[in-house]
């Protein structure tokens, strides 16, 4: 068997996958359909779930929402790809220490002493609800960036194709 195929694809330079990986999500967005708010509403959905500590429900989540508030599941599902490898463990570790800056501390939880996400998640359960309020707080500012950003990307979208 030839393996030369299937190595090919790490030969590449990580920043030529990146931005091919880039483009093509692009692509996708660009292909949503619905009024630019509908499309808006359903990106911000996504984004903000995909900072909650969810996994592996990101994406029934923010579909879940997007039908209560009657918007673009697919948009949803997109965004939620806002969450990935790279960002969960930042996302998850910022979730946990602003969590506990809001919200009540139930056990005897050292702030100072815990430097990454893995061993926040060897705590198991006594941090859940920290990073559940933490998650949300810290989803809502990237979740209203989106929001406008595709609104207005969309806005422009839709009026290039009726002219």
């Amino acid at each position: 068997m030839n393996d030369h195929h299937s190595n090919s694809v790490y030969k590449k330079p990580i920043h030529k996958n990146l931005r091919y990986n880039i483009r093509q999500y692009g692509l996708k967005i660009k292909q949503l359909q619905g009024d630019p708010h509908s499309v808006a509403l359903g990106m911000a959905i996504g984004v903000f779930v995909s900072v909650t500590p969810t996994i592996p429900f990101h994406t029934v989540f923010a579909v879940a929402l997007a039908f209560v508030f009657r918007c673009s599941k697919p948009a949803a599902a997109l965004g939620v790809w806002f969450a990935n490898p790279v960002t969960i463990p930042f996302f998850y570790w910022a979730s946990y220490k602003v969590g506990l800056l809001f919200g009540e501390n139930s056990s005897d939880l050292d702030i100072q002493k815990y430097e990454s996400v893995f061993e926040i998640f060897k705590l198991g359960l006594d941090v859940l609800p920290a990073m559940i309020l933490g998650g949300i707080l810290i989803g809502i500012p990237p979740a209203v960036v989106f929001y406008f950003i595709t609104s207005k990307i969309f806005v422009k979208l839709r009026s290039r194709t009726q002219k």
